[in-house]
C-alpha cells in the first residue's frame, strides 16, 4: 500500500495542475534524451578531416562528401543555394572511414535494444521516475566525458554511445509507467503526447543548436554545453515528481482524489502474465504499427535529409533549417489532436479505439500520400519541402495513437508492453540506413529514392491495414481480476490485480 503524504497545493495553483508537471517536465526529458542522441549527427560533420576521408571509398549514403556534379545533372540547386558547389568543410581531427562513421551513429542501438525490459521490470515494480531520471542522468554525464573519451581513442567514443543507449532504451517504459500512475482515462492521449511530442522538439533543437555551438565554439562544445544544460533538468524532476499522486506534496488534495477515483486502487504489482500478453491479438496490433511507423519516422527523420542533399541538392545550411522546420508545428498538431480526442472521450461521442485508430490513420495515411507525391514531382523544391513538412506533421498523431494503446489495453503492465514493442521496433532505426545505403551505392537518382519510398509506403499501408482491423483500447482480461467485460470508458479500477 502506498503511503499518502500531506498535499499542499500544485506549484502553480490551479494554473498548471501537478500532473501536467509531470507531463512537461517528463516532455523536456524525452527531448533531452533525443537531443543527446542525435547530436552526434551534427558533431561529426566538424569532428572529420574530410580531407583524408575524400580519398577513401565510401558508401555515397554515409560520406560527407559526394559527386556533386551527379547532383547537378538530377536537380539544379534551389534559389538562394547558388553557391552550393563552392561550400566547404573545415576538416576535424578525426580520419574515420565511412563504415566506421555508421558504426559510430549505430552504437547507440545497441545499448538501446538490451535495456527497455529490464528497464520496464524495475520501473513497474519499484520506480518510474528513479527509472527516468538515472536514463537521462547516464546520457548527462556520458555526453560531457564524450569529447575526453572521443580523443583517447574511437572505442570510447563507441563506449560512451553504447551507454548513452541503455539510458535511452529505459525512457519509453519508464515514462508509459508514470503515464498510468497519473493520467485520468479520459486525458490520456492529451498527457502522452505532450510527453512523447518532446521525441520531437529536442530533435529540432538538437540539430540547430548542435550547428550553432560547432560553428562557432568547436565540436567540443556541443556537448559539454547540451549536457551541462541537461543537469537542470535532474534537480527540478528530483522535486517536483513523484511516482504517483499519493506520493506527491505538490498537488491539490482535489486533484489526488480526482486522479485516484479514476484510476482506482493498485495494491502491489502482480506478474507479468507472458503468455497472454504474446497471444493478445491487440497486443500484436500495438507492436506492428509501431515497426512499421517507426521505419518510416526514421525514413523521414535519418535519410529524407539525404535524399535533400544528394538528388535535390540542397546545401548544408537550408537542408538543416528544412529537416527541423517541421517539428514545432508537429508539438502544436499533435498536442491539439490529443485534446481533441480526449474531449471527445470525455462526451462520450468516441471510444477509446476509435481514438486511437484515426491516430493512427492520420500517422499513416497523409505521410503515404505525401511520400507518394514525393516519388513523382521531381525538382520542384518548395514543393518537396512541403511535402515532407506534412508527412512529418502528420506522424505526430501516433503519440496519441498505438503509441498510447498500451496503457488502454494494460496499464498495469504498460511499461513492460511498450519495452516489448518499442525493442522490436528498434530494428527499423539500425535496417533502414543500410537499406537506403544498398539501394543508393552508386546512384543517388529518384529512380532509386522511388523504390525506399514505396517500400515505406508499403510499411505504412501495412500499418493502417493490421491496425484498424486489429486494433483495441479497451482493457484486457489479463489485466483484470473478477471482471469479465469492461467498458472502454469505465475507470481503470483493481488494475494492479492479475488472474
Amino acid at each position: 500500500m502506498v503511503t499518502e503524504v500531506e498535499a499542499h497545493g500544485a506549484i502553480c495553483g490551479k494554473c498548471l495542475p501537478a500532473r501536467y508537471t509531470l507531463a512537461i517536465l517528463g516532455s523536456i526529458g524525452m527531448a533531452i534524451i533525443y537531443g543527446l542522441k542525435v547530436n552526434l549527427s551534427v558533431a561529426m560533420i566538424a569532428m572529420l578531416n574530410h580531407t583524408a576521408i575524400s580519398n577513401h571509398d565510401v558508401n555515397p549514403s554515409y560520406s560527407i562528401h559526394n559527386n556533386f556534379t551527379e547532383d547537378i545533372e538530377k536537380c539544379q540547386p534551389p534559389d538562394g543555394d547558388a553557391n552550393n558547389k563552392a561550400i566547404l568543410l573545415e576538416d576535424g581531427p578525426f580520419d574515420w572511414s565511412g563504415p566506421l562513421q555508421g558504426t559510430l551513429l549505430s552504437c547507440y542501438f545497441w545499448g538501446y535494444l538490451i535495456s527497455q525490459i529490464p528497464g520496464a521490470r524495475v520501473a513497474e515494480n519499484f520506480s518510474a521516475k528513479w527509472v527516468m531520471l538515472t536514463a537521462v542522468a547516464i546520457n548527462v554525464f556520458c555526453t560531457i566525458l564524450t569529447p575526453i573519451f572521443t580523443k583517447i581513442h574511437y572505442v570510447g567514443l563507441i563506449f560512451m554511445r553504447v551507454l548513452e543507449g541503455i539510458g535511452g532504451g529505459a525512457t519509453f517504459p519508464a515514462m508509459h509507467c508514470m503515464i498510468a500512475a497519473w493520467s485520468p482515462p479520459n486525458e490520456r492521449s492529451v498527457m502522452s503526447t505532450i510527453i512523447y511530442v518532446g521525441t520531437s522538439f529536442g530533435t529540432a533543437v538538437s540539430i540547430l543548436m548542435a550547428g550553432f555551438l560547432s560553428d562557432h565554439f568547436g565540436w567540443e562544445s556541443i556537448f559539454y554545453v547540451m549536457g551541462g544544460l541537461s543537469c537542470i533538468w535532474m534537480i527540478l524532476w528530483i522535486i517536483f515528481v513523484q511516482d504517483n499522486p499519493s506520493e506527491q506534496s505538490f498537488i491539490s488534495i482535489e486533484e489526488r482524489e480526482m486522479i485516484n477515483a479514476s484510476l482506482g486502487s493498485k495494491e502491489g504489482h502482480p506478474p507479468t502474465p507472458w503468455k497472454k500478453v504474446l497471444t493478445s491479438i491487440p497486443f500484436w496490433a500495438i507492436l506492428i504499427a509501431h515497426c512499421c511507423s517507426n521505419w518510416g519516422w526514421y525514413m523521414f527523420l535519418i535519410e529524407i535529409p539525404f535524399y535533400m542533399k544528394h538528388v535535390l541538392a540542397f546545401n548544408v545550411t537550408s537542408n538543416a533549417m528544412a529537416s527541423a522546420m517541421p517539428y514545432i508545428p508537429l508539438l502544436v498538431f499533435s498536442t491539439l489532436l490529443g485534446k481533441t480526442l480526449d474531449t471527445l472521450k470525455a462526451e462520450q461521442k468516441i471510444t477509446t479505439t476509435t481514438a486511437r485508430k484515426i491516430s493512427t490513420a492520420i500517422s499513416s495515411v497523409v505521410p503515404t500520400i505525401c511520400l507518394l507525391t514525393l516519388s513523382y514531382i521531381g525538382c520542384q523544391h518548395t514543393l518537396a519541402v512541403a511535402t515532407m513538412t506534412i508527412g512529418i506533421i502528420s506522424m505526430g498523431a501516433m503519440f496519441s495513437g498505438f503509441l498510447s494503446n498500451h496503457i488502454d489495453i494494460a496499464p498495469a503492465f504498460a511499461g513492460t508492453l511498450v519495452a516489448l514493442t518499442n525493442t522490436v521496433a528498434t530494428l527499423p532505426g539500425i535496417i533502414v540506413p543500410i537499406f537506403v545505403g544498398f539501394i543508393t551505392k552508386g546512384n543517388q537518382t529518384f529512380a532509386a529514392w522511388r523504390i525506399i519510398f514505396f517500400v515505406t509506403i508499403i510499411l505504412f499501408f501495412i500499418e493502417f491495414l493490421v491496425y484498424v482491423i486489429f486494433g483495441s483500447g479497451e482493457e484486457q482480461s489479463w489485466n483484470k481480476k473478477n471482471q469479465t467485460s469492461d467498458s472502454e470508458n469505465t475507470p481503470l479500477r483493481n488494475k494492479g490485480n492479475y488472474s
